[in-house]
């Protein structure tokens, strides 16, 4: 046996030479416009093959190529009539380019150059629309993801498009081609600030009311990391409606021939009721402790991994559960475990022992299935008169994201799902669709965010009345209809955004006005949310709002598709098939909208100076960048496989024997299929650098540790030294009529507002349970007793303050 590395770009020279990105965001929608230059710097014919990450929820809407002074825009048909269009062009001597969403993963497409001649270069143009997410902060975020973790393929599982995912990665050093990326954002609203994780030159105003704004990447960046930008308005959370007119030349009453129009609706809910939190929910916490789960979060925290951050955001979790509740943990990888054999009451013993397991997990359980243990949770009875709420922790690097999706989706009637994406290239389309089709809530957390704010936000979510029963009402004029085009409302959340999109068809006055009426019910009391707006379409949108529409009704009927499939016999699959079915409304709706879809690719032939192909296709897979810190080694299963080459063996490959002779695949543990002995056994590089010490630990975490289920702290030595007190100075100045306690929870509570109010999103829900706790044992003295901690700890909280 024999290891091999990467091979060299030295000697196989990668074609991709730079991406120049443009963005474009009006309000909370983003147009991007990538430009992607090749060049064949060999000396025989060349098909160069990216895989590469999109966000999972964008519009792929226009593809095009460039050789020379030729311009080719691509068509968008049917994936196996554009493939073998593809091959025809290729076998006679016709430049080609095909890009295709894959099959498993809407976030990673597949974009094939073909038959570029020697000293050749080709210019390819992508474009593509996507919504904004609201993050915790009211920003809008932007990523341009740049990162593609290989995603592990579980086994067994099927699929015919294995060879097109593969994903050639090297770190982020060695990526041999350079990005420029510049934004323009624009809005009714000002733009108050853009953030980004990596270096921006100054924001730049173009006029006085501050509403338009560009921004650019510093000098000198390397495409080596996703490019995040977070964006925030003044006055964000208005609700707000867009009509766009149709498409001259398309049809009326088809989807591109009628007016379209976006809803964007921020529910208000009564302070009354949002105020209190349920104290009641089965909340199963379900974590990712596959191999890629041991990275750092970021290069600027170097000591802290995503394994080591999920299992304190666990511990503050557990913490800040109510009281009455029930819970359980799951954890997985390539197998997965619970720590009960079902959801347990909530109570000091059950807390003991979870947050003892918790603190023993390590990534160790190999690849990412996550389906399994899916299946296991949702085939555990409910519990009565406690609503399950599902947290899944994950860095999203998963082969079969739809298959997924669509069990969550087929069990949202059980369950409010809430994901956490960590790291650089977790799934976006795992990540947000695990939220939407769960009725629950997506966070993603990278660079240097923490992970506990974020979590604590969509605990407070879980813990917010339940909005049931939403339907929605409309109130538009004589002679025109509605068709919906995006799936039913299944969550609502106290200052979140949801979008609406709807077909308008039929004729209406000049300055005519419609209405929407959102009906639900909150803490089983009748609401409802009303929205005007004008029929009159917006101008200068483009056909942004019909192909995110577009989008958005493609992804249904996918899911349809999918959970169809899965429910047929053969005999109604068959007939389905004869008839014509979903595949090809899907099929239609995309080749007219001109949005990708999973059943369709963008094919663009060049039938100018088309010259025989002389000589063999050369195959170059070009690398995307490898999250910082996944190193690995793999041996190849037999010597022939490596002796033709030279290899590089400071740098790991990971793949089949068969990708040997192309630009090397490298990337985390998970993508190597266990079971399969084709490709070859995987096994760490060993890490010859000393062993670090362990940071100390953060005093938060460990007053947090040592909370009870109840919500109060006992009176321990552990406890004095994270008030950097003694025993002795504690006991003395403790009020001679008050419980130790007592005593002890108003101390960690007045440390906690006095010394840690830049973290009380985090501590926020279970200083308030200790509150709860203080009240109902109606304590003497308390008043003396926070005069007493505030000298004793040298601060000045007031007794208000605490809640009490």
């Amino acid at each position: 046996m024999k290891c091999c590395g990467l091979i060299t770009t030295q000697k196989e020279p990668v074609p991709l030479k730079s991406i120049e990105v443009e963005l474009e965001v009006k309000d909370h929608v983003a147009t991007v416009v990538s430009t992607l230059n090749y060049q064949n710097q060999e000396d025989k014919p060349l098909e160069a093959v990216f895989v590469f990450p999109l966000p999972g929820d964008a519009a792929v809407c226009h593809f095009s190529a460039k050789i020379g002074q030729t311009q080719i825009v691509a068509e968008v048909k049917e994936k196996q009539q554009a493939r073998e269009d593809y091959d025809d062009a290729l076998s006679s001597g016709q430049q080609a380019f095909l890009l295709e969403e894959s099959e498993q993963s809407p976030d990673i497409f597949t974009l094939s150059v073909g038959s570029l001649p020697p000293g050749e270069s080709a210019s390819i143009r992508l474009e593509y629309i996507t919504e904004l997410a609201v993050q915790a902060d009211d920003g809008l975020r932007f990523s341009l993801p740049a990162v593609l973790n290989p995603r592990y393929k579980p086994q067994g599982s099927g699929g015919t498009e294995a060879a097109t995912v593969q994903v050639t990665s090297v770190p982020a050093s060695q990526i041999p081609y350079s990005l420029s990326f510049s934004a323009r954002v624009s809005s009714p609203r000002p733009v108050s600030k853009v953030e980004s994780n990596c270096s921006l030159d100054p924001l730049q105003y173009l006029n006085k009311e501050q509403t338009q704004a560009t921004v650019k990447l510093a000098g000198g960046h390397k495409f080596d990391r996703d490019v995040e930008l977070l964006i925030y308005y003044k006055d964000a959370h208005q609700p707000t409606a867009v009509v766009e007119a149709g498409q001259a030349s398309a049809k009326p009453g088809s989807l591109m021939g009628d007016p379209v129009v976006m809803l964007s609706l921020y529910p208000e809910f009564p302070e009354s009721v949002m105020s209190s939190l349920s104290s009641c929910g089965e909340f199963v916490l379900l974590l990712d402790r596959s191999g890629s789960m041991d990275c750092n979060m970021s290069e600027s925290k170097p000591e802290e991994t995503r394994i080591g951050s999920a299992r304190d955001t666990l511990l503050l979790l557990l913490k800040s559960l109510p009281m009455g509740c029930y819970f359980n943990i799951y954890s997985f990888g390539s197998s997965y475990q619970h720590i009960f054999p079902k959801s347990v009451e909530y109570s000091d013993q059950t807390l003991e022992e979870a947050v003892k397991k918790v603190e023993e997990m390590t990534a160790d359980l190999g690849g990412t299935e996550i389906l399994q243990p899916l299946k296991h949770i949702y085939n555990q009875p409910c519990i009565p008169k406690q609503p399950r709420q599902l947290f899944v922790f994950t860095d999203g690097e998963v082969f079969n994201t739809k298959e997924v999706i669509n069990l969550v989706k087929k069990n949202s009637g059980s369950h409010r799902c809430f994901s956490f994406g960590i790291g650089e290239g977790a799934s976006s389309a795992l990540i947000n669709g695990l939220a939407k089709e769960g009725g629950g809530h997506a966070q993603f957390i990278t660079g240097a965010d923490r992970m506990q704010p974020k979590v604590m936000q969509s605990l407070r979510f879980a813990l917010q009345p339940a909005v049931e029963d939403i339907s929605l009402s409309w109130d538009l004029p004589k002679g025109v209809s509605v068709t919906v085009l995006s799936p039913p409302l299944m969550a609502l959340f106290q200052g979140q955004r949801s979008l609406v999109y709807a077909q308008l068809t039929g004729e209406s006055s000049e300055g005519a006005q419609g209405s929407v009426t959102v009906d639900y019910k909150l803490a089983g009391q009748p609401s409802k949310t009303q929205l005007h707006f004008s029929l009159k379409p917006a101008g200068d949108t483009g056909l942004t709002v019909h192909r995110l529409g577009a989008r958005t009704l493609i992804r249904s009927l996918e899911t349809e598709v999918a959970l169809e499939m899965e429910s047929e016999t053969d005999l109604e699959k068959e007939e389905e098939k004869k008839n014509g079915g979903m595949k090809d409304k899907v099929v239609e709706l995309s080749v007219q909208s001109g949005v990708s879809s999973t059943f369709t690719a963008f094919i663009a032939v060049n039938k100018v100076n088309c010259k025989p192909v002389e000589g063999p296709l050369l195959h170059r897979n070009v690398p995307t960048p490898m999250q910082f810190g996944m190193m690995y080694s793999a041996c190849c299963r037999t010597l022939a496989d490596c002796d033709a080459h030279d290899f590089d063996e400071e740098v790991a490959y990971c793949g089949s024997a068969d990708f040997c002779e192309e630009v090397a695949c490298c990337g985390s543990a998970d993508f190597c299929e266990e079971g399969d002995q084709s490709i070859m056994e995987l096994e760490y590089e060993e890490d010859e650098s000393p062993s670090k010490e362990e940071p100390p630990r953060d005093p938060l975490l460990q007053l947090v540790s040592l909370q009870k289920a109840s919500g109060c702290w006992l009176l321990e030595p552990v406890l004095t030294t994270v008030l950097e007190k003694t025993s002795e100075e504690v006991e003395k100045t403790k009020p001679a009529a008050v419980k130790e306690e007592v005593w002890a929870t108003i101390l960690a509570l007045i440390w906690l507002h006095a010394f840690k109010t830049d973290a009380k999103e985090e501590w926020e829900l279970l200083s308030l349970k200790a509150a709860s706790w203080l009240r109902a044992q109606k304590a003497p003295c308390v008043a003396e007793c926070v005069e007493a901690g505030n000298a004793l700890l040298g601060c000045e909280v007031k007794k208000s303050m605490l809640g009490l």
